[in-house]
């Protein structure tokens, strides 16, 4: 399988950074996006399935597999509002007061999430604690690629407490 990654230099990124910025004008679209309850409420989406069929003529895989994780990061990115911060990892760890914005635990089950769908329902409560902000490229790749690499990078990533329950 290859990571198929979003960058800003190349034109899948630039369509979805596009896309995403565009919800700003499609307020209806977001809103929609926002209040879906899973992926296949996403992928019934005419804003979802703008981003989907730009993103196939400008070449992307048509694997349904691939297609499903496309929708969870388009169902996240609508509840991000600025596009901004460090990696996600770092950003959940990051500390406000003696507490990391999100909780060892909670990230834990993030990185154990069993499949996409539960990864967006983890990703949709863990935004609003980094005041719903994201590296939106960033964001969409990992959501795109889940599996053990980005776990594994995750869990790097993150800084972990030096006590239990910290």
């Amino acid at each position: 399988m290859n990571a198929l990654n979003f960058r800003q230099d190349q034109a899948w990124g630039d369509l979805l950074l596009r896309w995403w910025q565009g919800l700003d004008d499609d307020r209806g679209g977001r809103a929609a996006l926002r209040r879906a309850p899973d992926i296949t409420a996403v992928v019934m989406l005419p804003a979802y399935q703008r981003l989907h069929r730009r993103l196939l003529a400008a070449g992307w895989p048509a694997e349904t597999w691939r297609n499903d994780h496309l929708a969870a990061a388009a169902g996240l990115l609508a509840h991000v509002k600025q596009n901004a911060g460090p990696a996600l990892p770092v950003a959940m760890s990051q500390r406000e007061g003696d507490k990391a914005r999100v909780s060892p635990l909670r990230f834990t089950r993030l990185l154990e999430s069993p499949d996409i769908d539960t990864l967006f329902s983890g990703l949709r409560r863990t935004l609003p604690l980094l005041q719903h902000q994201a590296d939106v490229l960033a964001l969409a790749t990992d959501v795109v690629n889940w599996g053990d690499a980005v776990k594994k990078r995750w869990a790097y990533g993150y800084d972990w407490p030096d006590k239990p329950g910290a």
